[in-house]
């Protein structure tokens, strides 16, 4: 399968659909609506608070939950071989996309983090164009109106907004106009939600700030959880030492978007102590950088019956999670 999508032809789009199914289908025949946490932010609470009137069915939710995944595998694969983060072009990060965020049932379900996933892969692709732009304040502007529809979405991922400062230390120099133009990209969504909230007459200044508090990350309640973060942890431990293998053979700015997917990971794992402690579905914001890191070990390793067994190890144990256990 590793060697199927190590190819970069069309048809894989139709392959990676299918893949995707299998995987995930049993999710679709025992659905659930979207989840709530107390750590949700306005946008996403007013958007399931819109939803639940019209009394859709939870099939349709997890649909539209597969259709996301789908789109973000996709879309973090065009990004992937636009940036040349591997040596040659394919759909590896696309089918470990699929692959990983099978580990966890929550990462397939309708949520904030969910979305927020979304908006911030258009955030790293973004972040690794801006050495290229001769002009690169609208795209500044842009980044940081995307994080700020990020923070309004769950409240913890207001620690990404260091993520896209460290983006501006690293890849631009420093111009004290440019970061200016970040922040105010990253309140620009929260003056148009004050002034909402103020002519509706629902003022309410606990909206709008971004309140989180620090605590342990949970303790991995079953050995089945304990499975798929060494899953998680393993593959990407072996990608993360053939890329570092492999740095001196890459371009500046490939190193640079490599630098950025750890700062990235380093930054979700922070939301995971920051009151996304108590449950595993904030742990999916860590699922696109550790994407690209399984991607690179599938790439890299030269033995295809090692890949092989990996990559059949890890879907094993997806479908017995999606399909055996989750009934």
């Amino acid at each position: 399968m590793t060697g199927i999508f190590k190819q970069k032809t069309s048809s894989n789009i139709i392959v990676l659909l299918v893949y995707g199914l299998i995987l995930k289908f049993n999710l679709l025949l025992h659905p659930a609506g979207p989840l709530q946490q107390p750590e949700d932010h306005f946008l996403y609470n007013w958007l399931i608070s819109f939803l639940k009137p019209l009394n859709i069915h939870p099939v349709l939710y997890v649909l539209f939950s597969f259709l996301l995944l789908y789109s973000q595998a996709l879309l973090f694969n065009r990004i992937c071989n636009e940036q040349k983060l591997l040596p040659r072009p394919n759909y590896l990060p696309a089918m470990a996309h699929m692959l990983t965020t099978s580990l966890f049932i929550e990462w397939n379900y309708f949520s904030a983090p969910l979305l927020a996933n979304t908006f911030l892969i258009w955030v790293f692709y973004r972040m690794t164009t801006l050495p290229t732009i001769q002009r690169p304040a609208g795209a500044i502007f842009s980044i940081g109106v995307l994080m700020g529809i990020v923070t309004l979405l769950y409240r913890p991922a207001v620690v990404f907004v260091a993520l896209v400062l460290l983006a501006l230390f690293i890849m631009r120099p420093f111009r004290l106009k440019e970061w200016a133009i970040n922040l105010l990209g990253i309140t620009m969504p929260y003056y148009f939600l004050a002034l909402v909230l103020y002519l509706s007459n629902a003022w309410d200044w606990n909206k709008i700030k971004p309140v989180f508090s620090i605590s342990l990350p949970a303790i991995p309640s079953s050995v089945y959880t304990t499975i798929s973060i060494i899953l998680l942890v393993v593959p990407f431990m072996i990608g993360g030492y053939f890329v570092q293998a492999n740095l001196n053979k890459m371009y500046i700015h490939v190193r640079k978007s490599w630098s950025l997917l750890l700062l990235y990971l380093i930054m979700a794992m922070l939301i995971i102590m920051a009151d996304g402690g108590s449950n595993y579905v904030s742990w999916m914001l860590c699922s696109v950088p550790i994407t690209a890191f399984h991607a690179a070990m599938y790439f890299y390793i030269g033995s295809r019956r090692v890949t092989t067994i990996i990559h059949w190890v890890v879907f094993g144990w997806a479908i017995y999670l999606n399909y055996f256990l989750h009934t």
